[in-house]
């Protein structure tokens, strides 16, 4: 898409779009930010009132139907946070945030949680990545090898100890 047709699909002129983005990449840019609050919001509220192994499951399933729910926004997500944007070290933060706040339910803390965090967030997107292009077509039900993946995680993270 390009700037053109995205003010003909508003049903405003270019010029009009430049007083409220700094082009494409202003779009682009803005649509990551708001992807990146999205999911930690939907993240945060699936954790709210639960703890250790409901908390990170709870967050696992929610965290799949916001990536299959917004294809589109999902990879975006994924970006390391520039480092001189306020907005997108603000928005990434909030996600790893939530993950933090989860994990130190589960006794996880400092740099056991970004180890943690890490795993946790590798193998989710592993999963939805290969689910959401076509990797796994084989007739067997996707939702029960996810669960089996979620409760093999929280196993983990249940002995989770430092090196």
């Amino acid at each position: 898409m390009n700037l053109a047709a995205l003010a003909e699909g508003l049903g405003v002129r270019v010029p009009s779009l430049y007083k409220h983005v700094d082009g494409m990449p202003g779009i682009r840019r803005g649509v990551m930010i708001h992807a990146k609050s999205s999911l930690a919001h939907t993240l945060g509220q699936a954790a709210i009132g639960r703890s250790r192994d409901d908390a990170v499951k709870n967050m696992a399933f929610a965290y799949r139907h916001w990536a299959r729910t917004h294809p589109g926004q999902y990879p975006l997500t994924m970006r390391a946070p520039q480092p001189e944007d306020d907005e997108d070290l603000e928005a990434s933060a909030a996600i790893a945030d939530v993950i933090y706040n989860v994990l130190s339910g589960c006794d996880l803390h400092d740099d056991n949680a970004v180890h943690a965090t890490r795993f946790l967030r590798s193998s989710l997107h592993g999963f939805i990545a290969l689910e959401t292009t076509g990797g796994f077509e084989l007739p067997v039900d996707i939702d029960h090898s996810y669960t089996r993946l979620i409760d093999s995680v929280t196993t983990a993270l249940a002995t989770w100890s430092p090196p």
